[in-house]
């Protein structure tokens, strides 16, 4: 009897604590709801936020990834069932399918910061528990902690709120995040690399808001871009994924979305005779608006067709980058120019749609995943830099704004209008290869480039110590010019031909990177001479190439 008595009253003791742990979550709000969406958190509000959600869930473990060049930690929520802490082999022995959500990168884009929040909040209150069947969570809602926290009424000041402001698009040094992942000069992507090795995803989610055209979707997203990208990867994304995700959030809340774009009028020909204009971003890139002046509603010109533009293809950002390590990539942009609720209810409609998918497919994704981790790359063709392809007509719902005042300083945020009309556009969301190259078996590097194969480990490839190679081609340098200056590097073009047998090896010490590797795509584009997001391009071949030798200093075997 006196068991039986302890057995009852250590099972209401148990029902008291499950019910005040979710009385406590169900009161706990972000720093934007109880605002009353004016405001975004701090990164002591994520910090305060994820470890109360940590201290109140079992399912739910706060730990860091790194820290920032200001000294803050870089906050993780890894997220589970049959976890038995936040180790990246307690996530891979769950078995489940492994899902990173990155918000913030950009600090001045702050509703996936919100959302991710909301999103660990409801996991904890155990209202994705079918989600958490299939899928491990790694939560990351803070990666530009520093730009966060330099808060002002000026930053994005057209985008509608928050109007107590929001931080910068830079980190602490100056560097936009989201143009790190190949070069790898910030702590953050640093600490972003070493997580995805540690634990590797087989997806991975970056939450942005748009700054462009003003058209009529509430969100719109994107795959990876780069053509070297696996077919097993993007023919789910393009044909299953995003299509389920614009269809349940059309269906559940009325909301349209598409694939990131931005409107560009087509320049006129050149008169003969003339040098025809240069191109530039317009509204080809993520930020260029392709407007008139600020909240101006600017119509197609008489008798022109506009296009439909995506932004860059080069593994330097994120979602193109995760794409050739192999890995489903999702970007969502929340459109600036709704209100900050909106765009907050925005990003996480995104996210419970497709995590609907990711849960029902999740054995279909990981199977995806070790196809083209397996797939033999060596002998085929991929692109070492790539233009965007130009496609047929399609319908883009373009829609309007109005000038709304900021209360706090009277600035001019433009606020979406609920007017939305189709207009036809030539669709150029997609890239095609602008050079190419045969993908070799085997790459060498000289160990003396110390640079370059620091950041071949930083990025995980695998490399082991050869001998002289045998049977290897040098790549000849017809030219050697600076490209352009940008985020501090005077980055480096080269041109020329591989060919030719190479003989003065003996003596050296070299590194074999072979290509039939997990991250053969991404070891490619690294090393390939004529790569446009490549170690070269980056300089980390300066040292190599300061006396001025006729033969790129990496070889490569194709056999």
């Amino acid at each position: 009897m006196r068991r039986l008595v302890a057995v009852v009253a250590a099972s209401a003791v148990a029902v008291l604590t499950a019910h005040a742990q979710q009385t406590s979550l169900g009161d706990l709000r972000t720093t934007a709801e109880s605002s009353g969406f004016k405001s975004t958190s701090s990164y002591d509000d994520v910090v305060r936020f994820m470890k109360a959600v940590d201290d109140a869930s079992p399912i739910v473990f706060y730990t860091t990834y790194g820290t920032t060049t200001e000294g803050r930690a870089l906050p993780l929520a890894v997220v589970g069932t049959g976890l038995t802490d936040a180790s990246p082999a307690a996530v891979k022995a769950t078995g489940k399918l492994r899902v990173h959500i990155q918000a913030n990168v950009h600090a001045g884009e702050v509703e996936g910061k919100e959302s991710a929040q909301i999103l660990l909040r409801e996991l904890a209150l155990h209202q994705h528990d079918d989600w958490l069947r299939s899928i491990v969570f790694l939560i990351s809602p803070i990666y530009n902690a520093d730009g966060n926290e330099k808060i002002a009424l000026t930053n994005r000041q057209r985008q509608n709120g928050p109007i107590d402001g929001e931080g910068t698009r830079a980190n602490a040094q100056g560097l936009n995040i989201n143009r790190d992942y190949m070069k790898l000069d910030t702590p953050e992507a640093k600490a972003f690399v070493r997580l995805i090795n540690a634990y590797d995803p087989q997806v991975s989610y970056d939450l942005h808001t748009s700054d462009g055209s003003y058209h009529g979707y509430y969100l719109t997203y994107s795959p990876p871009l780069n053509p070297d990208t696996s077919p097993a990867i993007l023919k789910i994304m393009t044909d299953e994924w995003f299509p389920y995700v614009t269809r349940d959030m059309k269906s559940k809340h009325g909301w349209d979305t598409f694939y990131y774009g931005n409107v560009a009028t087509p320049r006129p020909p050149a008169p003969p005779g003339e040098t025809p204009a240069t191109p530039g971003r317009g509204g080809s890139g993520r930020g260029g608006r392709g407007q008139g002046a600020a909240c101006s509603n600017v119509p197609a010109p008489e008798g022109v067709t506009r296009e439909w533009r995506t932004f860059e293809h080069v593994p330097r950002f994120h979602n193109n980058y995760v794409g050739l390590r192999n890995r489903f990539a999702l970007l969502s942009e929340a459109y600036a120019y709704a209100t900050f609720e909106d765009r907050i209810k925005a990003t996480t409609y995104f996210l419970d749609a497709s995590l609907d998918f990711a849960a029902a497919h999740a054995a279909e994704l990981k199977k995806a995943v070790e196809q083209a981790d397996g797939e033999t790359i060596a002998g085929t063709t991929l692109a070492t830099s790539a233009k965007m392809k130009r496609g047929g007509l399609i319908d883009v719902l373009m829609g309007e704004v109005e000038p709304e005042p900021n209360p706090l300083n009277g600035g001019i945020m433009c606020r979406r209008k609920d007017v939305v009309h189709p207009e036809k556009m030539v669709e150029m969301r997609w890239f095609e290869p602008a050079t190419t190259e045969t993908v070799p078996a085997a790459y060498y590097v000289p160990a003396a480039a110390t640079r370059a194969i620091e950041l071949l480990k930083a990025h995980g490839i695998q490399m082991r110590e050869a001998g002289a190679p045998m049977n290897v081609e040098g790549f000849r340098i017809t030219a050697d010019t600076a490209a352009q200056t940008f985020e501090g590097h005077t980055m480096r073009k080269l041109e020329g031909a591989w060919g030719g047998h190479v003989d003065s090896v003996a003596g050296a010490t070299w590194l074999e990177v072979r290509t039939d590797q997990p991250l053969g795509r991404l070891a490619f584009y690294l090393l390939e001479p004529m790569s446009d997001d490549g170690l070269l391009a980056w300089n980390a071949l300066d040292d190599q190439l300061k006396d001025g030798p006729k033969i790129y200093p990496i070889l490569r075997r194709m056999k």
